[in-house]
């Protein structure tokens, strides 16, 4: 008589749950990726096809008119790239260097207040964001930075810090002090230590609030729409609203999703090449303390 193998079951029972999580994997992906796919092919239709009421899915003939548009829109769409990027590139820098010294200044020294300071830093993320947004902008105006694209960096680098500060005393707290005990004995200083030693271990949480500031501040609408006047000086997110008007108020379709390709790519790219600085930052810096 032949013996029942008791391992079958569970065989076939762990084949298809790694079977039904492949599938909905599967199904979430397409609509995730679904959006990305209609904008790149919208923006290589014809304006005429792009506009075309119903929408076809996939462009007759292959077009850049969209992104001549564009080129051709106020200043130039290289120039208001320019300008989010200038905004991103203050906003990442500073929010960097700020929250890697005071993370690194929670984590390692004891002082009056601290938990206090650092409750208070954190509480900033409890503010309704809109609300500051009226005295950040007079404010600007006392220190001769409004309609500034460096002011809007240093208002955004102010949003992106508690956020920043609370990854980084995590993930310096995940790090043993002898490390820097031995750096101490070798005669480095406090920043020869932070630099030589710690710095190079929480590279991870470093990349990871860079790319967080650098996505909030290139996606950011309201707070530029708030701190620039000028034309010129618009962000990409202000010169797509701007742009998507056609004629007689139409909204002219081809040039927005051409407009979104553009700021797609950025965040798409870092993304990627970023990825697996992010997730191991994010984990040990947040998931520690």
């Amino acid at each position: 008589m032949a013996i029942r193998n008791p391992s079958v079951p569970a065989t076939l029972w762990s084949g298809a749950r790694t079977g039904a999580f492949h599938l909905v994997a599967g199904v979430l992906a397409v609509l995730f990726l679904f959006p990305l796919l209609w904008a790149v092919l919208n923006s290589l239709k014809s304006p005429t096809e792009a506009n075309a009421s119903p929408p076809t899915f996939l462009p007759s003939s292959l077009s850049l008119g969209n992104y001549e548009t564009l080129g051709k829109y106020g200043a130039g769409i290289a120039a208001y790239t320019g300008n989010s990027l200038l905004v991103a590139l203050v906003t990442v820098g500073g929010t960097v260097v700020f929250s890697v010294l005071a993370g690194y200044g929670f984590s390692r020294y004891e002082f009056r207040g601290k938990n206090l300071t650092f409750v208070t830093i954190l509480a900033i993320l409890m503010v309704p964001y809109a609300t500051m947004l009226l005295p950040l902008y007079l404010l600007l105006g006392v220190l001769g930075l409004q309609d500034s694209l460096i002011g809007l960096g240093l208002v955004l680098v102010m949003f992106q810090l508690p956020f920043g500060v609370l990854i980084m005393r995590n993930a310096f707290d995940s790090i043993p002090r002898e490390l820097e005990e031995a750096a101490f004995l070798d005669g480095a200083g406090a920043l020869g230590a932070l630099r030589h030693v710690s710095l190079r271990i929480v590279t991870p949480g470093v990349v990871t609030v860079g790319l967080f500031a650098f996505l909030a501040s290139w996606n950011e609408f309201l707070a530029p729409l708030i701190f620039l006047n000028t034309g010129d000086k618009f962000t990409l997110p202000l010169m797509l609203v701007s742009v998507r008007e056609g004629t007689f108020g139409q909204i002219d379709f081809g040039a927005l999703q051409a407009g979104i390709v553009v700021a797609m790519v950025p965040c798409v790219a870092l993304y990627l090449v970023l990825n697996r600085y992010y997730v191991t930052g994010l984990l040990n810096g947040a998931l520690r303390g």
